[in-house]
């Protein structure tokens, strides 16, 4: 016996388009009451119980946003999308702050508008949207971020239940099932990947496919093409059409890792797929509509490179609608011993070779160290552990390469090179000022260190080639008899 059609009620008081949403979702199989008033759907939703709700904004008695939120109130299981006039941006955020499951532009396109509502019918609790099987049982997320039982869900992997740790669970689990984009913000290698697969895996997208990209790793002349698609023969090399991210994880996520590092020309093509959820691929005069949840993580203060003008303020107006922060491992060292213990065990399955146990003197031993890097740092800690182990002991270096002892904050003083630090006590009259000549200092004794080889300095301080160009330009950094600040003295194209 097939389970019974999702009902859905449309909100909107313009009759032709109330109308046309009626009929575009009944071809589809739904069953739909209509209401032209705030007051009308309040009675349709007092005498039943609906599936979603599609509302729009604007109606003659009041905002679709009251209907959201008293749905919200009376924990009400309708999944809502809103519709908006074209360009309300902010609109469009609050709503799905406030718990709309997703938002339409108008004038709405039928196709996208058929695609967000049959979204919103696949989210809730076992309705099955029209004309389909059994549906897809939800796909475990990518074994990178995986700790431990296969069997675990993917909140599991997410390990230490420190309250920090449990906020950001939490906060996981509460917004996963929404469509609203989600900004992951930590420190490196806090995990803040492992947090997306986690949204991934708990969200009604986890039959699809979740896609992460290093935004930082791409050549800036290749990002079009990697992000968007490319015709064949649209560029040199490019000998066949090839999907772009956008096209590859159709109906599942879309992860973009240090979002921050994206140029500004990149930002604003980027910012009109995500608000037309369509991408034009390089070469193509036709644009595909894409339908992806975009979650995205950077180690930067976004709102302060925001206001510094590199990075466009309606872009990320558009990608934090919801913020989850992963605390840094020195603010939960109570979850040492879980994390310890989980990734010695994923340790011992990739090698193949049982791991020592965790003994009180080797977990004292790694407490010791700052673990400035985080979990990534603590896993590199333990993988030298395990390799120096003599059987049954594992064996913690004191004073691993490249670490210094755990100093209390107010110990902690890293002077610029080549300029005077504040004296204990004092503050520098301009701290903007202070970190950029400590920054190109830094910059200056490295390139000068590597013969102002660009390339070679990039990959000495940890930063991609693009970073450093950006700061060498930034901070007027010239080259020997270099009259230009960003001139190659390495000749990179």
């Amino acid at each position: 016996m097939h389970a019974p059609a999702a009902s859905i009620l449309v909100v909107d008081d313009e009759p032709d388009l109330r109308t046309l949403y009626e009929l575009t979702l009944l071809r589809e199989g739904y069953r739909v009451e209509t209401a032209a008033t705030l007051g009308e759907a309040r009675d349709q939703l007092q005498a039943q119980r609906f599936d979603v709700v599609i509302s729009d904004m604007r109606l003659p008695d009041g905002f679709g946003m009251e209907l959201l939120q008293e749905l919200r109130t009376a924990q009400r299981r309708e999944r809502c999308v809103v519709m908006t006039a074209y360009g309300s941006a902010e609109n469009a955020v609050e709503a799905l702050r406030s718990g709309a499951f997703d938002y339409l532009t108008k004038p709405v396109d039928l196709k996208q508008f058929r695609s967000v509502v049959a979204s919103a019918v696949q989210g809730t609790d076992g309705v099955p949207a029209p004309r389909s099987g059994t549906r897809t049982p939800p796909a475990r997320p990518a074994a990178a971020g995986d700790f431990g039982d296969s069997d675990s869900t993917a909140l599991d992997r997410l390990v230490g239940d420190s309250e920090p740790m449990r906020n950001v669970k939490q906060r996981v689990a509460k917004v996963a099932r929404s469509m609203a984009p989600v900004l992951v913000r930590g420190e490196s290698g806090t995990g803040k990947e492992l947090v997306a697969q986690a949204l991934h895996a708990s969200s009604h997208r986890a039959a699809g496919p979740m896609v992460a990209v290093n935004c930082g790793a791409i050549p800036e002349n290749l990002l079009e093409a990697e992000f968007f698609g490319a015709r064949k023969g649209s560029y040199t090399g490019a000998v066949q059409d090839r999907q772009g991210y956008f096209q590859a994880a159709q109906g599942g996520t879309l992860f973009l890792d240090e979002i921050g590092d994206l140029p500004l020309a990149m930002q604003s093509k980027l910012l009109r797929a995500i608000q037309e959820r369509g991408v034009r691929p390089l070469g193509s005069t036709q644009e595909e509509a894409v339908d992806v949840r975009i979650v995205s993580a950077t180690h930067r203060d976004l709102a302060g490179d925001v206001q510094a003008g590199r990075f466009r303020q309606d872009l990320y107006y558009r990608l934090n609608v919801i913020e989850i922060t992963i605390p840094p491992l020195r603010e939960r060292r109570e979850d040492l011993p879980a994390l310890c213990r989980a990734l010695l065990a994923r340790i011992a399955q990739e090698s193949g070779v049982a791991s020592p146990p965790l003994s009180d003197a080797a977990l004292a031993a790694i407490a010791r160290h700052p673990l400035k890097g985080n979990v990534r740092e603590l896993e590199n800690l333990l993988h030298r552990a395990v390799a120096l182990s003599d059987g049954d002991s594992l064996h913690v270096e004191e004073s691993a390469p490249g670490m210094q002892p755990d100093l209390p904050p107010r110990q902690q003083t890293l002077p610029a090179p080549g300029t005077a630090a504040p004296n204990a006590g004092d503050l520098p009259s301009d701290l903007q000022a202070w970190l950029d000549q400590q920054e190109r200092d830094i910059l200056v004794r490295a390139l000068r260190e590597a013969g102002f080889n660009r390339t070679a300095t990039a990959a000495r301080l940890g930063i991609s080639l693009r970073q450093i160009r950006y700061r060498i330009a930034r901070l007027n950094i010239a080259a020997p008899h270099d009259p230009e600040p960003h001139a190659d003295a390495d000749a990179e194209s």
